[in-house]
C-alpha cells in the first residue's frame, strides 16, 4: 500500500465524523428554529409573566406596571429576544440529546455511565439558577433601583425656582431596557449554576482535585467577586447575593469533587491498584520495615 492510500484511508474516519458533526449541528438549528417559531407566537404572554417581578414591585408601592417603546421597531425586537430565551429552552433537551447522540458512539461503556448524569443535570442546574435569578434575585434588584424614585406630592422642589412644583421623578422604563437586564440576571446565574457540574466534571477527568481547589480558595473568593462585579448591575445587593451564591457553589463542588476521589479510591483499592504513599516509598526503596527489623535483631 503507498503513502497515498495509507493517508486516504486515515482521513477517512474524520470526514465521516465531520459529516456526522454537520448533521447533528443541523438538526440542533432545525430544533432552535423551530422553538424559537413556537415562542414566537406567544411572545406578548412569555413577556408579560416575565414582567412579574417588575409589577410586583410597583405595586407594592402604589404604582401601575406600565413599560414603553421609545422606538417604532422596539417592540418587534423585544418579540425577538423573548423568542431567542424561549426558543432555546424549548430546543435545549432536543440539542442535548444530538449532542449526546455524536459523542456516544466513541465512549465507552462505563464512560458512558458516567458522562450522562452530568448531561443531565446541567440543564437542571441552569432552570434552578435562572429561577433563583427571577424569583429572588430580581424582585429584591428591581426593589432596590426603584427606590430612587422623587415623588411630586413629597419631592423637592427644584432648586432656583420660586414656586415650582415638587419635582418628580418616577420610572417610566423601557420595556427591551427591561427585558435586556432581565436576561442578564436569568443568564448570569443559571450560568454560575453550572460550577458545581463543571468542576465535578473536571475531578472525574482528574483535572482538579479537592485539595488544588482549597488551595486555591482566597483566588476563588476574588474571581467570584469580580465575576459578580462585571454581571451585575452596579448594586451590592445583587452583586452581594451572587457572591454568596457562587461561593456556596464552589465549596460544594469542592465535596463533590472529594466523593468522586474517595469513591475512585475506593474501586482502585478493590482492584488491588491504589498504593499509599508509604506503600510507593517501600516500593521504590526495595525494602520494607520487616526486613529492617530482623536485620536489628541478627545484629
Amino acid at each position: 500500500m503507498s503513502t497515498g492510500d495509507e493517508i486516504e484511508d486515515s482521513s477517512a474516519p474524520l470526514i465521516e465524523h465531520l459529516a456526522e458533526l454537520r448533521t447533528r449541528l443541523i438538526h440542533s438549528v432545525m430544533y432552535f428554529l423551530a422553538g424559537m417559531v413556537i415562542c414566537f407566537t406567544v411572545a406578548t404572554p412569555i413577556f408579560n409573566y416575565l414582567t412579574a417581578p417588575l409589577c410586583s414591585v410597583l405595586a407594592d408601592r402604589g404604582q401601575d406596571c406600565d413599560l414603553i417603546f421609545i422606538s417604532p421597531q422596539e417592540g418587534f425586537f423585544v418579540a425577538i429576544k423573548v423568542s431567542l430565551l424561549g426558543g432555546f429552552i424549548l430546543a435545549f433537551p432536543f440539542i442535548a440529546n444530538q449532542m449526546w447522540r455524536f459523542v456516544a458512539p466513541g465512549l465507552y461503556r462505563n464512560e458512558k455511565g458516567a458522562f450522562l448524569p452530568f448531561l443531565i443535570a446541567s440543564p437542571f442546574m441552569f432552570l434552578l439558577g435562572a429561577a433563583f435569578a427571577f424569583y429572588v434575585v430580581t424582585p429584591l434588584a428591581y426593589d432596590f433601583f426603584l427606590g430612587f424614585q422623587q415623588f411630586g406630592s413629597s419631592g423637592e422642589a427644584v432648586d432656583g425656582v420660586q414656586g415650582a412644583a415638587p419635582l418628580s421623578v418616577v420610572f417610566q422604563g423601557s420595556a427591551q431596557e427591561y427585558l435586556n437586564l432581565t436576561i442578564k440576571f436569568i443568564v448570569a446565574f443559571g450560568l454560575c449554576f453550572q460550577l458545581p457540574v463543571l468542576l465535578t466534571l473536571m475531578g472525574k477527568a482528574g483535572l482538579v482535585s479537592a485539595g488544588g481547589l482549597r488551595a486555591v480558595r482566597k483566588y476563588a473568593v476574588v474571581g467570584i467577586l469580580i465575576l459578580a462585579a462585571l454581571v451585575t448591575p452596579p448594586d451590592v445587593i445583587t452583586q452581594g447575593i451572587l457572591f454568596v451564591v457562587v461561593y456556596g457553589l464552589y465549596e460544594i463542588s469542592i465535596q463533590l469533587v472529594a466523593r468522586v476521589e474517595r469513591k475512585r479510591e475506593a474501586k482502585l483499592r478493590a482492584e488491588g491498584l491504589w498504593f499509599d504513599d508509604e506503600d510507593e516509598e517501600e516500593a521504590d526503596t526495595g525494602a520494607h520495615p520487616e526486613d529492617e527489623v530482623g536485620e536489628d535483631k541478627r545484629s
